[in-house]
């Protein structure tokens, strides 16, 4: 329990504190429209700007659940091969915007791991009308490409580092995170020459 608590107020301290602001395009990105309903559940973490509170962490999941206060539960979970445990934070999120007229939300949400504090989480890309995938940022160090697969196709995952690249992301700095089952591909490994 005291494990969970530290690693929660480390998570807060970092997103908070540490984090620089969305590169302006960025922010001129932030999905207008999101299904709240639609975006709940789990979502696999395929990529990710490296960052102390999961540094060396694999199988990385995110689960969002409504709660009774119709706020987000928020599950983070990840193993650490190292010490063969897993790690996890349990927060909340809260969306910023009030609602569309279609009872939709903007992907602009604040989460929170420790009490009252609050950190950005805003979805900068999301696959429409499936939410299969999504691009995730809470700053210009913080980026995560999610899934709802543990694997997300080859071209799917270039076209969403491209997408960070031109919305002023370090993509070169990203950890393409290890999961369960994975099967790594290499492009063009199948033409014979």
């Amino acid at each position: 329990m005291q494990t969970m608590r530290i690693f929660s107020l480390l998570i807060f301290v970092l997103l908070a504190a540490c984090s620089k602001e969305m590169p302006q395009a960025a922010k001129e990105n932030i999905v207008q429209s999101v299904d709240a309903n639609q975006y709940l559940g789990t979502w696999y973490e395929i990529a990710r700007l490296d960052h102390s509170f999961e540094r060396g962490l694999e199988q990385v999941t995110a689960n969002y659940s409504l709660d009774k206060d119709n706020s987000i539960k928020v599950v983070n979970r990840g193993y650490k091969p190292e010490t063969k445990e897993w790690k996890e934070a349990i927060g909340k999120a809260l969306f910023v915007d009030a609602a569309n007229a279609d009872g939709t939300r903007t992907g602009r949400l604040k989460v929170s791991f420790f009490g009252p504090f609050y950190g950005a989480y805003n979805i900068i890309e999301l696959d429409k009308p499936y939410y299969n995938y999504a691009m995730v940022s809470g700053g210009q160090d913080y980026l995560w490409i999610l899934s709802r697969t543990p694997q997300l196709t080859y071209p799917i995952k270039q076209e969403l580092i491209a997408r960070a690249k031109h919305l002023g992301y370090a993509t070169e700095k990203l950890i393409f995170v290890k999961q369960a089952n994975q099967v790594e591909y290499e492009s063009g490994r199948h033409v014979i020459h």
